[in-house]
């Protein structure tokens, strides 16, 4: 699987309009349970934000053709696209910080991050994350997840490579705050729980890290499972509240559920070798991308069952959901190789839970 796949994974909706203060895409009923549009080739992450009433997609356009990429604001509920914001440097993460109104976007090629004004679509600041030139010998590492912590306007992103590092960014001033060094090989997933200083982070070793947010500091590394089995461990969604992480592996058929107090497994869901995962404490329910098997699950978090599939043809990839807790978000990648690029623009699909 290569990086760019890990970051690297039709009747209109009908609104029920309320008052003109609260009337918005979120408190929408959609008349189609099911909505698919085609967005622009090379659909990666998602932001989305309930004030601005957008869901914002980034692609990395053509791999030939285009220099840079296009991050798309679409109308959360109709999913057409409102905005086309043109970058010089090919955005893949994503990640919001609601309470600046800043869109993060990972430049994973170019070892980069940028910031973006979610209102006005400026850029506000780029920052470089590892300058070294690219040789035979030298890789430089380079940032997939993202996740910002509103609180303290601090934006956290994996490096990935063989000796993977979590860059600390100042959302202020998009400079870098500091480095947290030895976080594995191919350190992938992260997430934040914010409110109790802790981030974590999982590895192609198998491992789940704890760090602490105040020191940054590794409080803890677990390898998840010691069974004689090759496991990647992609993703994992938190939920806070219960102390379990739910986390992807990409060689297994299975989703962890781990917890969050001493890294034990609490459960394997059965399920296809999975990508993106998201955790849904509104419905109790989590959410989880199968790339090769062209399907997303939906699963019970308190009888950790499968409750229900959706074929998603050909490659599901990232999820996002709407702060109600009612719609999920899902891009949908088209066959492409280095060799042959897709001829048809990715897919964002739009489902009401």
């Amino acid at each position: 699987m290569s990086l760019r796949q890990l970051c690297s994974p039709r009747l209109r909706g009908s609104l029920l309009i309320g008052s003109l203060l609260f009337a918005g895409a979120f408190q929408a009923h959609a008349a189609e349970e099911v909505l698919r549009k085609a967005v622009g080739k090379g659909a990666y992450e998602m932001a989305v934000s309930q004030q601005e009433n957008a869901l914002w997609v980034a692609t990395s356009q053509s791999r030939k053709l285009d220099k840079g990429g296009v991050i798309y604001r679409l109308d959360p509920v109709t999913l057409e696209v409102t905005q086309a914001i043109h970058n010089d440097l090919k955005p893949f993460g994503a990640t919001f910080d609601k309470a600046s109104q800043t869109l993060w976007f990972g430049n994973t090629t170019s070892s980069a991050v940028t910031a973006i004004d979610a209102k006005t679509g400026d850029v506000k600041g780029r920052l470089v994350l590892d300058d070294r030139k690219r040789s035979e010998t030298v890789k430089p590492l380079q940032p997939r997840q993202l996740v910002a912590d509103d609180a303290t306007n601090t934006v956290y992103i994996t490096g990935v490579g063989n000796e993977s590092v979590i860059w600390v960014v100042d959302g202020a001033t998009v400079k870098l705050k500091g480095t947290i060094g030895s976080t594995g090989k191919y350190s992938t997933g992260l997430a934040l729980d914010a409110q109790a200083k802790r981030l974590y982070t999982t590895n192609a070793d198998g491992e789940l890290l704890t760090i602490d947010t105040a020191t940054n500091t590794i409080l803890s590394r677990k390898k998840l499972q010691d069974d004689g089995k090759e496991h990647f461990y992609l993703n994992l969604s938190l939920d806070t509240a219960g102390q379990r992480a739910f986390v992807t592996d990409s060689k297994q058929p299975e989703v962890l559920v781990v917890s969050l107090k001493d890294g034990s497994v609490m459960e394997k869901i059965a399920a296809p070798e999975s990508l993106a995962v998201l955790f849904n404490p509104t419905r109790n329910e989590v959410y989880v991308t199968h790339r090769e098997a062209g399907k997303v699950s939906i699963i019970d978090a308190k009888t950790y069952k499968v409750t229900r599939t959706i074929d998603a043809p050909v490659y599901p990839n990232s999820l996002a959901l709407s702060p109600d807790g009612k719609t999920l978000y899902v891009t949908v990648k088209q066959k492409s190789t280095r060799q042959q690029e897709a001829t048809q623009p990715d897919d964002v699909i739009r489902i009401t839970l």
